[in-house]
């Protein structure tokens, strides 16, 4: 579960940390960036796709910490996510504008990719951006200015490519609301609009964006408007040359709007590049499968082609979904993803009880209301993080998106395995707890939660003889599955390890922020946290 406001999946990252760069002798106008939490035979599926080895280009491999230094200002760290496995393939040219291909990025789009590096000063490029599997793009995104800049010798302006990263995090929270189409639409046709007119007016610039919004028959905040309007503010002050931009301007506006030419590539008059080879055409479509969503700024048709299921059959060897040791011998489709419009994916009405090894029937109905609506809203993070129901996860986690792809078998499973669970110890309350020094929470339901997580995820030893339903994933990926399961039932109840930590060492500052005092629990702390003055006693865990 990455965590973006989606936009969060969100979102865009745009870095340019030279010492994440591994650079190989290459030609030093095409660069390749490789999210570093890619499994090596992942990173060579990729190179295989974009059609290079490392003596041809330049490799830079792209880390979660690059995200994180160049999305901070904007999105929250913990909506950023732990893991980057997005790349990039780059080649700066003299002519014919920014020209994008994408491929198994769901939410970032090729007419996002091309609107944003606009506005960083990039005036004309190829770029792929892919991965091996289904991911938001946010990792190419952080590569992309990276390798332009690496590849062509050029530094951008510094505020420029900081309002490149916020154009991407505004245009794609509105796409959550509006669609990604039209949300590109109207920061891309309001940007042309202020830099052809020279627009610096704040009065004016919201005149336009209401207009193109209304003539689209779209619908906003006054929030987004807000946004939107403040962002083009910032760009109205750059000196930008909009003649240089026009082409790729309006090649989007074109695309998200429905009005490009219907010509298919070999049919496009566009201009070969120099060196005669073109990186977005020349790529070996064979090795992602057949199922990948893809789309092309030159072949707006692409995009009508690809489906909003990925069911990539497990058994290529060109697939191997990061399992341990590269085992890959299961023949059930990773996850479904369902449209933005779709309702979220229902678990199957067989999950609303339970019965194993002779223990009694629990039935859900049994909840008071209060347990049966945590109930329901786990229900729907089982099936977004591990069935991959994209919005089903995002109504109980905002802007979150799935990022370990599980086998449909293996995500049934591991399902109905957290739900009893939660549901046993939604049942029995705190009751049968027992306080140990070992807790690492001050809930007594998420300490309950915590143990049989670290058995259900293989975390820790188990002498139960419960099956290893996740003996085919990877070390990595369990650690990812857990630590996501683990926060959503911190959100459901206030806590999180951190604050556990600062009660326990941390400074004057962090007891105050968290209600306590160097004496111990302010009146307010206990209260805010169910409890009584007593310390940890079995009385202190009142209801």
């Amino acid at each position: 579960m990455k965590k973006r406001s989606i936009l969060g999946a969100i979102v865009c990252s745009i870095c340019l940390i030279a010492s994440s760069a591994v650079p190989a002798a290459a030609d030093a106008m095409k660069v390749v960036t490789l999210g570093a939490d890619l499994t090596q035979d992942q990173k060579n599926t990729m190179m295989r796709y974009f059609k290079v080895d490392s003596n041809e280009v330049q490799i830079l491999t792209i880390t979660n910490q690059d995200e994180r230094d160049h999305l901070s200002a904007y999105v929250p760290l913990e909506q950023i996510g732990s893991r980057t496995v997005s790349c990039a393939y780059v080649k700066p040219t003299q002519s014919g504008g920014i020209k994008v291909r994408t491929a198994n990025l769901n939410w970032v789009t090729c007419n996002m990719i091309a609107s944003t590096l606009s506005t960083s000063g990039v005036t004309n490029c190829e770029v792929v951006a892919a991965c091996p599997f289904e991911v938001s793009g946010t990792g190419a995104l952080t590569g992309i200015l990276m390798a332009y800049e690496t590849a062509s010798g050029e530094n951008l302006d510094e505020t420029k490519k900081e309002l490149a990263t916020e154009e991407m995090v505004v245009t794609g929270n509105l796409a959550q609301e509006v669609g990604q189409d039209d949300a590109t639409n109207i920061v891309n046709e309001a940007k042309m609009q202020v830099l052809s007119g020279n627009v610096q007016n704040a009065d004016e610039i919201q005149n336009i964006v209401v207009n193109i919004a209304e003539q689209n028959n779209m619908q906003m905040s006054s929030e987004q408007l807000d946004k939107i309007v403040s962002l083009l503010e910032q760009i109205a002050q750059q000196n930008y040359d909009y003649d240089a931009m026009k082409e790729t301007l309006e090649n989007v506006e074109q695309n998200v709007s429905g009005e490009a030419p219907q010509e298919t590539p070999s049919e496009s008059t566009e201009e070969v590049p120099a060196d005669g080879e073109s990186i977005i055409e020349d790529l070996d479509e064979s090795i992602l499968g057949e199922d990948v969503i893809a789309g092309s700024t030159e072949d707006p048709s692409l995009a009508e082609g690809t489906t909003d299921s990925y069911d990539e059959d497990m058994n290529s060897e060109e697939d191997e979904w990061d399992y341990e040791e590269g085992t890959d011998d299961t023949e059930e489709p990773v996850t479904e993803y369902v449209d933005e419009g779709d309702m979220p994916e229902e678990i199957p009405d067989d999950m609303d009880t339970y019965e194993d090894d002779g223990m009694d029937t629990i039935d859900v109905d049994s909840l008071s209301e209060d347990a049966r609506a945590l109930y329901d809203k786990a229900e729907k993070f089982c099936a977004g993080e591990y069935k991959g129901d994209a919005a089903a996860l995002q109504e109980v986690v905002d802007g979150a998106v799935p990022t370990v792809m599980l086998d449909a078998e293996t995500a049934d499973k591991l399902t109905e395995r957290v739900m009893k669970t939660f549901l046993e110890i939604l049942d029995d309350g705190a009751a049968s707890y027992v306080p140990a020094d070992t807790d690492l929470y001050l809930t007594p339901e998420l300490n309950m939660l915590n143990n049989e997580m670290m058995k259900i995820f293989g975390l820790t030893v188990d002498d139960s003889g419960m099956e290893d339903i996740l003996a085919y994933v990877s070390v990595e990926d369990k650690q990812t599955l857990y630590d996501d399961t683990m926060i959503f039932f911190e959100g459901l109840y206030g806590e999180s390890v951190k604050s556990y930590e600062e009660l326990m060492g941390g400074t004057e500052e962090s007891y105050a922020e968290e209600g306590y005092t160097e004496e111990g629990y302010t009146e307010e702390g206990y209260t805010e946290e169910g409890y009584t003055e007593e310390d940890y006693s079995e009385e202190s865990y009142a209801e």
